[in-house]
């Protein structure tokens, strides 16, 4: 059977859009980036599309593999960042706003998946809640900080070689890739000290962790956006084909604590 693959979504309110009709504004959409739909599906997989709603522990229960996607930036309460973020601020109306309801609900579906051994892909701001949730930090803001990435937004087909990933033999991003591949980059905050149990995979020439993976687990995060690139991206063939072997067994249930 084909393996049912959870991607997580926003809320957006229809007043962002441009000449919505005055009755619509304040009304809410789920909105989910179909490129991840369109490489699940490719691969083998059942895209399914996660609204907040969908109680975390349940639906984990019914998925074979999930995808934490990009967005805006973790909140900085989840990890002790110093950013200031207006409380104000809707980010049902700005997409740009930190969301602490989608935050809360993505860390419960990446603990439920991980007690379940329930396969994890995260991508961009996907890639860093893992690493929250698991105990780790992040770079606030990269072009602050202690690291400078350079030409941070150039699109996926570039080549810039400072978007160069460099990928540690013997991982599985080595194995997926080979040594290097050139990726995307729309980001500017990154992993910095690693959660629990995560190992480094690939890094850039500036030292920004670029790929992280739990060990022993099928849990992976990648800074790029592997959906988006220029050619296809074997991710998410691995995602499906994990997907497949790694269903939970009843004995698996209430292991770790995330």
């Amino acid at each position: 059977m084909k393996p049912l693959i959870g991607i997580t979504g926003r809320r957006l309110s229809l007043g962002m859009v441009k000449r919505t009709s005055r009755r619509f504004q304040h009304q809410f959409i789920d909105s989910h980036f179909s490129a991840f739909g369109d490489n699940v599906a490719a691969a083998g997989g059942i895209p399914v599309n996660l609204p907040f709603q969908a109680e975390a522990e349940a639906v984990v229960e019914r998925l074979d593999g999930l995808v934490v996607t990009g967005g805006q930036d973790v909140h900085p309460s989840r990890w002790g960042g110093s950013a200031r973020v207006d409380p104000t601020a809707d980010p049902r109306w700005d997409h740009d706003v930190p969301d602490l309801a989608r935050d809360e609900y993505e860390a419960a579906l990446i603990a439920a998946a991980l007690r379940s051994n329930v396969p994890i892909l995260g991508v961009c701001r996907g890639h860093q809640l893992l690493n929250v949730v698991l105990g780790g930090t992040l770079v606030e803001h990269l072009e602050e900080g202690r690291i400078v990435h350079a030409s941070q937004n150039h699109a996926p087909d570039d080549g810039e070689a400072e978007h160069t990933v460099s990928f540690t033999p013997g991982t599985l991003a080595h194995t997926l890739y080979g040594p290097q591949r050139v990726v995307n980059s729309w980001h500017h905050q990154a992993v910095d000290r690693l959660g629990r149990g995560l190992s480094v995979m690939g890094t850039t020439a500036d030292g920004v962790v670029e790929a992280i993976k739990l060990d022993d687990s099928p849990v992976v995060g990648v800074q790029w956006h592997p959906e988006w690139m220029a050619s296809s991206d074997p991710l998410f063939d691995w995602l499906v084909a994990v997907s497949v072997t790694s269903a939970p067994s009843p004995a698996m249930k209430g292991g770790a604590t995330w």
